[in-house]
Protein backbone atom coordinates (compact mmCIF):
# COMPACT_ATOMS: atom_id res chain seq x y z
CA UNK A 1 0.00 0.00 0.00
CA UNK A 2 2.58 2.58 1.19
CA UNK A 3 6.28 1.86 1.02
CA UNK A 4 9.06 4.17 2.13
CA UNK A 5 12.60 3.05 1.33
CA UNK A 6 15.69 4.86 2.61
CA UNK A 7 13.89 8.20 2.78
CA UNK A 8 16.19 11.08 3.62
CA UNK A 9 15.19 14.71 3.99
CA UNK A 10 17.58 17.60 4.38
CA UNK A 11 16.88 21.23 5.06
CA UNK A 12 20.19 22.77 4.09
CA UNK A 13 22.82 21.03 6.21
CA UNK A 14 20.22 19.70 8.65
CA UNK A 15 19.47 16.01 8.07
CA UNK A 16 15.93 15.61 9.41
CA UNK A 17 15.12 12.09 8.16
CA UNK A 18 17.91 9.51 8.05
CA UNK A 19 17.16 6.59 5.77
CA UNK A 20 13.62 5.83 6.97
CA UNK A 21 12.23 2.54 5.67
CA UNK A 22 8.72 1.41 6.57
CA UNK A 23 5.77 -0.39 4.97
CA UNK A 24 2.13 0.41 5.74
CA UNK A 25 -0.59 -2.08 4.84
CA UNK A 26 -3.90 -1.11 3.30
CA UNK A 27 -6.66 -0.84 5.89
CA UNK A 28 -4.20 -0.40 8.77
CA UNK A 29 -3.59 2.47 11.17
CA UNK A 30 0.02 3.41 11.90
CA UNK A 31 0.99 5.86 14.61
CA UNK A 32 4.22 7.83 14.34
CA UNK A 33 5.37 8.69 17.84
CA UNK A 34 8.47 10.28 19.26
CA UNK A 35 9.79 13.49 20.78
CA UNK A 36 9.22 16.88 19.20
CA UNK A 37 11.71 17.39 16.40
CA UNK A 38 12.08 13.66 15.85
CA UNK A 39 10.83 13.81 12.27
CA UNK A 40 7.21 12.66 12.56
CA UNK A 41 5.55 15.59 10.81
CA UNK A 42 8.29 15.80 8.18
CA UNK A 43 7.78 12.12 7.35
CA UNK A 44 4.03 12.68 6.95
CA UNK A 45 4.65 15.65 4.68
CA UNK A 46 7.07 13.59 2.60
CA UNK A 47 4.38 10.96 2.04
CA UNK A 48 2.07 13.47 0.33
CA UNK A 49 4.97 15.50 -1.09
CA UNK A 50 4.28 18.71 0.77
CA UNK A 51 7.99 18.19 1.38
CA UNK A 52 10.00 16.53 -1.39
CA UNK A 53 12.39 13.87 -0.01
CA UNK A 54 16.06 14.50 -0.72
CA UNK A 55 16.57 10.85 -1.60
CA UNK A 56 14.86 7.48 -1.36
CA UNK A 57 11.83 5.79 -2.85
CA UNK A 58 8.13 6.41 -2.16
CA UNK A 59 5.39 4.03 -3.24
CA UNK A 60 1.66 4.66 -2.82
CA UNK A 61 -0.57 2.12 -4.51
CA UNK A 62 0.61 1.87 -8.12
CA UNK A 63 2.65 5.07 -7.99
CA UNK A 64 6.40 4.82 -7.34
CA UNK A 65 8.70 7.83 -7.22
CA UNK A 66 12.46 7.86 -6.73
CA UNK A 67 14.25 10.91 -5.37
CA UNK A 68 17.86 12.01 -5.59
CA UNK A 69 19.71 15.09 -4.34
CA UNK A 70 19.19 17.98 -6.71
CA UNK A 71 16.57 16.11 -8.72
CA UNK A 72 13.27 17.70 -9.69
CA UNK A 73 9.96 15.86 -9.39
CA UNK A 74 7.50 16.60 -12.23
CA UNK A 75 4.41 18.47 -11.07
CA UNK A 76 2.17 15.82 -12.64
CA UNK A 77 3.79 13.13 -10.48
CA UNK A 78 3.31 15.22 -7.35
CA UNK A 79 -0.35 15.76 -8.22
CA UNK A 80 -0.96 12.04 -8.76
CA UNK A 81 0.44 11.23 -5.32
CA UNK A 82 -1.46 14.00 -3.58
CA UNK A 83 -4.74 12.84 -5.09
CA UNK A 84 -4.24 9.57 -3.22
CA UNK A 85 -3.72 11.23 0.17
CA UNK A 86 -5.89 13.29 2.47
CA UNK A 87 -4.23 15.53 5.07
CA UNK A 88 -5.59 16.55 8.48
CA UNK A 89 -3.53 19.33 10.04
CA UNK A 90 -2.89 20.20 13.66
CA UNK A 91 -4.62 23.59 13.42
CA UNK A 92 -7.53 22.59 11.17
CA UNK A 93 -6.65 24.94 8.26
CA UNK A 94 -10.28 25.52 7.30
CA UNK A 95 -11.06 28.35 4.89
CA UNK A 96 -12.57 31.05 7.15
CA UNK A 97 -14.64 32.52 4.32
CA UNK A 98 -16.31 29.18 3.53
CA UNK A 99 -19.03 27.42 5.52
CA UNK A 100 -18.43 23.91 6.83
CA UNK A 101 -20.02 22.27 3.81
CA UNK A 102 -18.28 24.65 1.40
CA UNK A 103 -14.93 23.71 2.96
CA UNK A 104 -15.62 20.05 2.22
CA UNK A 105 -16.87 20.83 -1.31
CA UNK A 106 -13.99 23.12 -2.31
CA UNK A 107 -11.46 20.53 -3.45
CA UNK A 108 -14.07 18.45 -5.22
CA UNK A 109 -15.15 21.43 -7.32
CA UNK A 110 -11.82 23.20 -7.92
CA UNK A 111 -9.48 20.19 -8.24
CA UNK A 112 -11.66 17.28 -9.36
CA UNK A 113 -14.08 19.49 -11.33
CA UNK A 114 -17.21 17.92 -9.84
CA UNK A 115 -20.56 19.67 -10.30
CA UNK A 116 -21.78 21.68 -7.33
CA UNK A 117 -24.73 19.33 -6.86
CA UNK A 118 -22.57 16.21 -6.77
CA UNK A 119 -20.01 17.87 -4.49
CA UNK A 120 -22.71 19.03 -2.08
CA UNK A 121 -24.17 15.53 -1.84
CA UNK A 122 -20.75 14.04 -1.12
CA UNK A 123 -19.92 16.76 1.41
CA UNK A 124 -23.18 16.33 3.29
CA UNK A 125 -22.68 12.56 3.48
CA UNK A 126 -19.23 13.09 4.98
CA UNK A 127 -20.42 15.72 7.44
CA UNK A 128 -23.04 13.19 8.52
CA UNK A 129 -20.30 10.58 8.99
CA UNK A 130 -18.30 12.85 11.32
CA UNK A 131 -21.36 14.08 13.20
CA UNK A 132 -21.37 17.59 11.73
CA UNK A 133 -24.34 17.59 9.34
CA UNK A 134 -26.23 19.90 11.70
CA UNK A 135 -23.44 22.48 11.31
CA UNK A 136 -23.19 22.30 7.52
CA UNK A 137 -23.95 26.00 7.02
CA UNK A 138 -21.92 27.24 10.00
CA UNK A 139 -18.82 29.40 9.62
CA UNK A 140 -15.58 27.99 11.05
CA UNK A 141 -15.29 30.85 13.55
CA UNK A 142 -18.54 29.72 15.19
CA UNK A 143 -17.37 26.13 15.68
CA UNK A 144 -15.42 24.66 18.57
CA UNK A 145 -11.97 23.28 17.93
CA UNK A 146 -13.26 19.72 17.98
CA UNK A 147 -16.00 20.59 15.51
CA UNK A 148 -13.52 22.34 13.20
CA UNK A 149 -11.25 19.30 13.24
CA UNK A 150 -14.16 17.00 12.39
CA UNK A 151 -14.99 19.22 9.41
CA UNK A 152 -11.32 19.07 8.43
CA UNK A 153 -11.45 15.26 8.55
CA UNK A 154 -14.53 15.30 6.29
CA UNK A 155 -12.71 17.60 3.88
CA UNK A 156 -9.68 15.30 3.80
CA UNK A 157 -11.92 12.31 3.06
CA UNK A 158 -13.88 14.05 0.30
CA UNK A 159 -11.84 12.86 -2.71
CA UNK A 160 -11.78 9.26 -1.38
CA UNK A 161 -8.01 9.13 -0.78
CA UNK A 162 -6.19 5.82 -0.38
CA UNK A 163 -4.66 7.03 2.88
CA UNK A 164 -5.57 9.63 5.50
CA UNK A 165 -2.58 11.46 6.99
CA UNK A 166 -3.12 13.12 10.37
CA UNK A 167 -0.55 15.52 11.82
CA UNK A 168 -1.14 15.83 15.58
CA UNK A 169 -4.93 15.90 15.07
CA UNK A 170 -5.76 16.38 18.77
CA UNK A 171 -2.85 18.46 20.07
CA UNK A 172 -4.60 21.84 19.63
CA UNK A 173 -7.67 20.65 21.56
CA UNK A 174 -8.50 20.33 25.23
CA UNK A 175 -9.16 16.74 26.37
CA UNK A 176 -12.95 16.88 26.09
CA UNK A 177 -12.88 18.21 22.52
CA UNK A 178 -10.02 15.87 21.64
CA UNK A 179 -12.26 12.93 22.56
CA UNK A 180 -14.67 13.95 19.78
CA UNK A 181 -11.86 13.61 17.26
CA UNK A 182 -10.59 10.35 18.78
CA UNK A 183 -14.10 8.91 18.43
CA UNK A 184 -14.37 9.93 14.75
CA UNK A 185 -10.93 8.58 13.86
CA UNK A 186 -11.70 5.41 15.79
CA UNK A 187 -14.85 4.89 13.71
CA UNK A 188 -12.90 5.44 10.49
CA UNK A 189 -10.34 2.88 11.65
CA UNK A 190 -13.09 0.33 12.32
CA UNK A 191 -14.37 0.94 8.79
CA UNK A 192 -10.94 0.05 7.38
CA UNK A 193 -9.63 3.51 6.51
CA UNK A 194 -5.87 3.45 5.99
CA UNK A 195 -4.32 6.06 8.29
CA UNK A 196 -0.90 7.31 9.24
CA UNK A 197 -0.84 9.74 12.14
CA UNK A 198 1.84 11.68 13.93
CA UNK A 199 0.76 12.11 17.53
CA UNK A 200 1.78 12.64 21.14
CA UNK A 201 -1.71 11.57 22.24
CA UNK A 202 -1.23 8.15 23.83
CA UNK A 203 -4.98 7.70 24.17
CA UNK A 204 -5.47 8.22 20.44
CA UNK A 205 -2.55 6.05 19.37
CA UNK A 206 -3.27 3.17 21.72
CA UNK A 207 -6.97 3.14 20.90
CA UNK A 208 -6.86 2.95 17.12
CA UNK A 209 -3.34 2.14 15.89
CA UNK A 210 -2.34 -1.39 14.96
CA UNK A 211 1.28 -0.46 14.23
CA UNK A 212 3.60 2.05 15.89
CA UNK A 213 6.79 3.62 14.54
CA UNK A 214 8.96 5.39 17.12
CA UNK A 215 11.10 8.10 15.54
CA UNK A 216 13.89 9.95 17.30
CA UNK A 217 16.39 12.34 15.69
CA UNK A 218 15.17 11.35 12.24
CA UNK A 219 15.71 7.61 12.62
CA UNK A 220 13.41 4.71 13.42
CA UNK A 221 14.30 3.48 16.90
CA UNK A 222 11.61 0.83 17.13
CA UNK A 223 8.55 -0.31 15.20
CA UNK A 224 6.00 -3.05 15.67
CA UNK A 225 2.49 -3.87 16.84
CA UNK A 226 0.99 -1.15 19.05
CA UNK A 227 0.42 -3.59 21.92
CA UNK A 228 4.11 -4.49 21.95
CA UNK A 229 5.59 -1.03 21.51
CA UNK A 230 3.31 0.56 24.10
CA UNK A 231 3.23 -2.23 26.67
CA UNK A 232 6.53 -4.06 26.24
CA UNK A 233 8.99 -2.02 24.16
CA UNK A 234 12.40 -3.52 23.45
CA UNK A 235 14.54 -0.39 23.28
CA UNK A 236 15.46 1.58 26.37
CA UNK A 237 14.87 4.87 24.51
CA UNK A 238 11.35 3.75 23.65
CA UNK A 239 10.68 2.73 27.25
CA UNK A 240 11.68 6.16 28.52
CA UNK A 241 9.54 7.95 25.95
CA UNK A 242 6.41 5.85 26.58
CA UNK A 243 6.89 6.32 30.32
CA UNK A 244 7.05 10.09 29.83
CA UNK A 245 3.84 10.04 27.79
CA UNK A 246 2.05 8.04 30.48
CA UNK A 247 3.28 10.46 33.14
CA UNK A 248 2.05 13.47 31.17
CA UNK A 249 -1.31 11.79 30.64
CA UNK A 250 -1.62 11.01 34.37
CA UNK A 251 -0.79 14.62 35.24
CA UNK A 252 -3.48 15.89 32.86
CA UNK A 253 -6.01 13.49 34.34
CA UNK A 254 -5.03 14.56 37.84
CA UNK A 255 -5.34 18.22 36.93
CA UNK A 256 -8.85 17.72 35.58
CA UNK A 257 -9.92 15.79 38.66
CA UNK A 258 -8.42 18.44 40.90
CA UNK A 259 -10.16 21.25 39.09
CA UNK A 260 -13.45 19.41 39.45
CA UNK A 261 -13.20 19.44 43.24
CA UNK A 262 -12.97 23.20 43.57
CA UNK A 263 -16.22 24.59 44.93
CA UNK A 264 -17.73 27.78 43.59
Amino acid sequence: MIGLTDIEKRFGDNLVLKGVTVSIDEGSVTALVGPSGGGKSTLLRCINLLEIPTSGILRIGDETLAFRPGGKVPAADVQRVRLQTGMVFQNFQLFPHRTAIENVMEGLITVLKWSETRARERAMALLEKVGMAHKADAWPATLSGGQQQRVAIARALAPSPRVLLCDEPTSALDPELAQEVVDVLGQLAREGTTMVMATHDLRLASKIAQEVVFLDAGSIVEKGPASVVFDNPERERTKRFIASLRQEEAQREGGREGSGTISS
